[in-house]
C-alpha cells in the first residue's frame, strides 16, 4: 500500500523519482511511434511519462533510443550448456531482462529433481525466469527417456509464482487422439503453448479445441498465416539449428503483428556470446525489411501479452523498469540495459556482482549408465540390394528428409563411406542401462574422418553419436561416459576436443566463461574433420533424434517415419 502511495504521489510530481530520465527517444510499442518525453520511475515501475518529473538520479539519455527490454518467449536453457544464473549473465547484456522457459530437457532426464533444481538455480536473479511445465515427458512412446512426468506430478509446482503454464505439447496424437493423460495436463491451465511441426489445418484445428495458444515450429508463411487465422500467436523462431525468421517474417504487418513474437527455442552458448538472442532477431528482421519499431514490439509487448505479462513490454506507466537504451536503432549499438531502474550491462558487459558456482544435487550429476559398447553392437545389416532409408539433413533446419540410396556393403554389413557422406549414426539409451541402440544411416555432415557425440539429443536425451569408423564411434562414447555426459570430437581413436556436461549430461557446472572456451575449442577441431561451417553440426546432431520434426529420425529403438508415426526398417 505504502508503494502504491508513493508512485501515485511520484506520478503527480508531489515527491521526487528514484531515477528520472531526460532526452531520451521513446519507443511507444502502442502507437508505433517515437516520443520525447522524461520518463519517471519509481520502486523499479515507470510511473510516469512527461516533462517536469524531479528525481534523486537523472540519466541522461544524450539523445539515444529508450526501448523495453526483450523477452524470449520461448527457450530451453538447457541449451546454453549452462545453469540459469549463469545463462542470465550472457543473455542480459543483450538486452534481454525476461525469458519464458520450458525446462523439458532436463525433466526428461532427471523428472521433478531436474525442474526443481531450474527453478531454485533461477531464484532471484536479475533476470526473470518464468517457467511453462513440460507436457511431453517423455515426448513420445517411440523412444525411452530418463523420467516421466503425469499430471499429479506436475500439479504441486503450479503454485509456484513463477510458473506459467503447460509447455510445448508435442505429442499430437495423443491431443487428436484425447489420451486420458494428456487431456489431464491440459486441463490444468488456459495458458498451453504448442508444438505443431508439419500439422495440416484439421491438426491446427485440433490444436486451438484444445485450447493450445502459441506455435514455434512454423517454416513457411503459409503455416504461419494459418495457425494466426486460427487465433495462435506464432513465435518466429531463430535458434542454433532452426534459423526460420528469414522465412516467416515477409508474413508479418501491422495488420497481424500483434499475433507474433520471438523466440531462440535452442541456442547455443557460444552464439548467444556472439551473436546474441532475440536482439539478434530484432536486428535480422530489420535487415530483412520490418519497420524497427515492429520488430521491437514483436520483442516485447507481444511476448508479454501472449503470456499475460501484464506489466512487462512497454515504456509506459505501471510497466516495470525493464529496458535498454541504445545509439541506433536499426543495429541496437551502445546498448545499456536496466532492469526494474538499475543499470545491469553496458556495451555487452554484465555489471553485477557473480552468483554463487552450480552446485546441483548428487541424483542429478549421475545420468549415464551404459556398459560396454563393442563394434557388433554397432552393425548395420543390409540385404544384398544395398539400397537404405537414409536421414538426409538439411542445413539450418531440424527437419530431415527421407532418402533412398545404395550405399557400400561388405559381408552383409554397412560401411560408412566417406565419398558419398553416409555417415553411422547410433543413439544408446543411457538412463536405465537397457541396452537399447537404435542404429541408422545419415547424409548431410560431411565428414572426411573420425566421430562426433553427445547426451544433447532432443528430446530424452540419450547418447547419440555419428562417424566415418565404429572404432572412433566407440572412442566418442566411452568419453562421454568418462565425463558423465557432455559433448566430443574423436579422431584416430583421439578425443581432439570435449564439453563435459555434468548435471543430466545437458549442463556444465562451469561458468559460462569456462563453458565457452571449451566449445570454441570444440568447433575449432570441427574443421580437422569436415569442411562446413555455415551452421551447427552439434545441434544438428541433436535434433536427429526428436521423433516429432518431420520425417526421418533415430531413437534408441530404432529408425522412425515421423509422416507415418512409426518404426521402419533401414533397409528397404
Amino acid at each position: 500500500m505504502e508503494k502504491l502511495m508513493r508512485r501515485i504521489d511520484v506520478a503527480s510530481k508531489r515527491k521526487a523519482a528514484d531515477t528520472v530520465i531526460k532526452n531520451g527517444k521513446i519507443i511507444d510499442v502502442f502507437n508505433l511511434e517515437i516520443i520525447e518525453a522524461d520518463i519517471a520511475i519509481a520502486d523499479g515501475v515507470i510511473v510516469g511519462i512527461g516533462e517536469g518529473y524531479e528525481g534523486q538520479k537523472v540519466i541522461d539519455a544524450k539523445d539515444r533510443y529508450v526501448a523495453p527490454s526483450f523477452i524470449d518467449g520461448h527457450v530451453h536453457i538447457e541449451s546454453s550448456m549452462v545453469a540459469p544464473s549463469e545463462f542470465s549473465k550472457v543473455v542480459l547484456p543483450h538486452g534481454i531482462t525476461t525469458v519464458i522457459t520450458d525446462p523439458h530437457e532436463i525433466a526428461n532426464v532427471c523428472g521433478e529433481k531436474g525442474i526443481s533444481f531450474f527453478l531454485e538455480n533461477s531464484e532471484e536473479l536479475p533476470l526473470d525466469v518464468f517457467f511453462m511445465l513440460p507436457s511431453s515427458v517423455p515426448a513420445t512412446p517411440f523412444e525411452n527417456a530418463g523420467a516421466k512426468l503425469l499430471a499429479k506430478d506436475l500439479k504441486p509446482f503450479f503454485s509456484h509464482e513463477r510458473v506459467l503454464g503447460l509447455a510445448e505439447v508435442m505429442d499430437y496424437p495423443a491431443v487428436m487422439n484425447n489420451d486420458a493423460a494428456m487431456i489431464e495436463k491440459l486441463s490444468m491451465t488456459n495458458k498451453i503453448d504448442g508444438h505443431a511441426a508439419g500439422l495440416d489445418v484439421d491438426g491446427i484445428n485440433i490444436y486451438r479445441a484444445a485450447r493450445i495458444k502459441t506455435d514455434h515450429e512454423c517454416i513457411t508463411p503459409k503455416e504461419a498465416k494459418e495457425r494466426i487465422q486460427r487465433g495462435m500467436y506464432v513465435m518466429i523462431r531463430e535458434g542454433s539449428g532452426a534459423k526460420n525468421l528469414i522465412d516467416l517474417i515477409p508474413v508479418v504487418n501491422e495488420k497481424n503483428s500483434r499475433r507474433f513474437l520471438f523466440c531462440t527455442d535452442d541456442k547455443h552458448l557460444d552464439e548467444l556470446i556472439s551473436e546474441g538472442s532475440i536482439d539478434h532477431n530484432v536486428r535480422l528482421a530489420i535487415q530483412q525489411g520490418l519497420d524497427p519499431i515492429l520488430a521491437i514490439q514483436l520483442a516485447s509487448l507481444n511476448a508479454a501479452e501472449c503470456f499475460g505479462l501484464e506489466n512487462k513490454g512497454a515504456i509506459a506507466p505501471g510497466y516495470e523498469a525493464d529496458f535498454i537504451i541504445v545509439d541506433d536503432l536499426n543495429k541496437l549499438t551502445g546498448m545499456t540495459v536496466y532492469k526494474a531502474g538499475e543499470r545491469v550491462a553496458d556495451n555487452g558487459i554484465y555489471l553485477l556482482k557473480d552468483n554463487d558456482s552450480v552446485k546441483p544435487k548428487p541424483e542429478i550429476t549421475n545420468t549415464v549408465k551404459i556398459d560396454n559398447i563393442k563394434k557388433e553392437h554397432l552393425n548395420i545389416k543390409i540385404p544384398s540390394e544395398n539400397k537404405a532409408n537414409i536421414i538426409g539433413i538439411i542445413p539450418n533446419q531440424i527437419v530431415t528428409e527421407r532418402l533412398i540410396e545404395p550405399v557400400h556393403i561388405e559381408n552383409g554389413l554397412f560401411i560408412p563411406s566417406v565419398e558419398r557422406d553416409q555417415l553411422k549414426l547410433a543413439v544408446i539409451e543411457r538412463h536405465s542401462n537397457t541396452h537399447n541402440i537404435g542404429l541408422g544411416i545419415v547424409k548431410g555432415f560431411k565428414l572426411t574422418s573420425g566421430a562426433i557425440a553427445g547426451t544433447v539429443a532432443h528430446d530424452s536425451h540419450n547418447l547419440v553419436a555419428a562417424g566415418t569408423t565404429d572404432e572412433d564411434i566407440i572412442t566418442a562414447i566411452e568419453a562421454i561416459k568418462e565425463m558423465n555426459g557432455g559433448l566430443v570430437v574423436v579422431k584416430d581413436s583421439k578425443v581432439l576436443a570435449k564439453v563435459p556436461l555434468a548435471v543430466a549430461g545437458l549442463v556444465s557446472l562451469e561458468n559460462y566463461e569456462t563453458v565457452n572456451r571449451q566449445l570454441k575449442q570444440l568447433h575449432k577441431v570441427l574443421n580437422e574433420i569436415t569442411p562446413i561451417k555455415d551452421f551447427s553440426l552439434f545441434s544438428i546432431l541433436s535434433f536427429l533424434c526428436l521423433p516429432v520434426i518431420p520425417q526421418l529420425k533415430l531413437t534408441d529403438l530404432g529408425l522412425f517415419d515421423v509422416d507415418r508415426f512409426e518404426h521402419i526398417s533401414i533397409s528397404l
